[in-house]
């Protein structure tokens, strides 16, 4: 994102104002509800939430000591009950009680977990309501997923330079990247469209609606706490479509692309560039 984006002190004064309010230092949830900053504007100046609430001089409430697979489990399982579905890990993160990382330690791909609850839970009664929200179908033999990209975000290198010819009636796909659900780099509007849609929420969007003419997306952010703005949002694949397409400036306020080359945009232009958004939410996934 070129503009928007409160600086390092600015977080750590809103999170030292949460925990004032609170009378002890605010969990992930309680300050995005508290404060009009998003994740990802935290995000980009610490390499983790935890990291974040102790430069503000505060300790987070959390403890080394090992969890117990039967504890995550009944955790997960007490979501289930209170959102009436399975979680996925992005929902899971944001509103469960432990990391998704941790859950990952001990039971291996997320996608694991509902075969994991349901072995824990059969014999007892207690779970027989959140059983039923489990098709078997998901608490089945899980999906295995190829092994996740590196901390850095990182392309996977090719081990040969060779470049074969394209092969005609066949999709093409972009850069491994394995983000959560989306295995593949976007190489058009579309795939930039749908990770916005993965994303929005932890960038502090409200999407209102996406149309078929210019602009493409009109939403909602929080300027200040109990107040928001209404934007309007131009996806391109790169920056510089939103001049070769012919847009005006004047009819859109921010150009959201999977990569900002324009050098020449207009200032009255926010740019919110996909690529380097992830890699600071991919990287910064507690573990």
């Amino acid at each position: 994102m070129t503009t928007g984006l409160p600086d390092k002190n600015e977080v750590i004064y809103a999170i030292r104002e949460a925990a004032k309010k609170l009378g002890r230092p605010p969990s992930r949830s309680e300050f995005k509800s508290s404060s009009s900053m998003s994740e990802y504007q935290v995000l980009k100046h610490f390499p983790s939430w935890r990291e974040a609430v102790r430069a503000a001089g505060l300790e987070p409430n959390s403890t080394n000591i090992p969890l117990e697979p039967e504890i995550l489990l009944e955790d997960w399982g007490e979501f289930v009950r209170r959102a009436r579905r399975i979680p996925t890990r992005d929902q899971y993160r944001r509103d469960g009680t432990y990391s998704p990382g941790v859950f990952e330690k001990k039971f291996g791909p997320w996608s694991n977990i509902p075969v994991q609850f349901r072995t824990f839970a059969e014999a007892k009664p207690e779970w027989t309501d959140v059983l039923a929200l489990i098709p078997l179908e998901a608490a089945r033999a899980p999906f295995v997923s190829l092994p996740p990209s590196s901390p850095d975000f990182q392309s996977v290198p090719v081990a040969s330079p060779q470049r074969y010819p394209k092969l005609d009636n066949r999709p093409t796909y972009g850069n491994p990247i394995d983000f959560r659900g989306l295995r593949h780099e976007p190489v058009n509007e579309e795939g930039v469209v749908f990770l916005f849609g993965m994303v929005s929420r932890e960038l502090g969007y409200l999407v209102e609606v996406l149309q078929a003419g210019y602009p493409d997306c009109e939403a909602k952010r929080q300027v200040e706490i109990g107040k928001w703005q209404r934007v309007r949002i131009e996806f391109e694949y790169e920056s510089r479509n939103f001049r070769d397409h012919g847009h005006s400036p004047d009819g859109c306020d921010i150009i959201v692309c999977w990569r900002h080359n324009w050098q020449e945009c207009p200032p009255n232009l926010e740019v919110v560039e996909l690529k380097s958004v992830i890699q600071t939410l991919a990287s910064n996934e507690e573990l």
